[in-house]
């Protein structure tokens, strides 16, 4: 670790402030495309979890749903201090692992697929539309954990993102893109999460 990044760690370890137990990176299959991307990910886990991380997500946009399979593969193999978990467009199974990851099942697709399930219910008479609340949503999320954290590398758009779990979470954006992404990145986004106060909407 060189002198910088130290420093920024020793701001960061004696800074009082809080810090996010959940931590989002969203990137793209292209990043992945790049030499080094996984190390680079395998890297961004061991950062999360040695400074206080409880959950890291890992959200993959993906535009050619071909290389799925592939992506799925190569992440599932990736070196991680944690469990992993990851689901693909057509998956159902919530998530409770340490690392989540999520490849191509973007935010609008998750959310309409609870709509679907919530209306096949309510067809089937095993649901009153009354009781629908947020509460029944959370609970047919496939991510259901909400970020304190999302940082999106390279560009400002979040790239279809856990549209209903990241609306309160705080958003962080840099220009450096995946394959440069570095430790020193990582913790000016934990600085700049410190810095902020979260109002949860109010």
């Amino acid at each position: 670790m060189g002198l910088y990044d130290y420093y920024l760690a020793l701001r960061f370890r004696f800074d009082s402030a809080d810090t996010p137990d959940h931590v989002a990176v969203v990137i793209t299959e292209r990043d992945l495309l790049e030499q080094g991307a996984y190390d680079t990910l395998a890297d961004f886990l061991d950062w999360a979890f040695e400074h206080g991380t409880e959950r890291v997500t890992v959200s993959v946009s993906v535009l050619d749903e071909a290389v799925i399979p592939t992506l799925s593969r190569e992440l599932r193999d990736i070196e991680s201090p944690y469990p992993i978990a990851v689901r693909e467009p057509g998956d159902t199974e919530r998530v409770d692992e340490p690392v989540q990851v999520n490849i191509g099942l973007g935010g609008k697709r998750e959310f309409a697929n609870v709509v679907r399930s919530l209306a096949e219910e309510v067809d089937a008479g095993e649901l009153d539309p009354d009781d629908i609340d947020a509460e029944e949503v959370e609970e047919r999320l496939v991510f259901p954990d909400e970020p304190d954290l999302v940082v999106k590398t390279g560009a400002e758009r979040l790239s279809d993102f856990m549209i209903w779990q990241s609306v309160y979470a705080e958003l962080y954006f840099t220009d450096v893109n995946w394959r440069d992404f570095r430790k020193r990145d990582y913790l000016r986004a934990l600085r700049d999460y410190q810095d902020r106060q979260r109002r949860f909407g109010r």
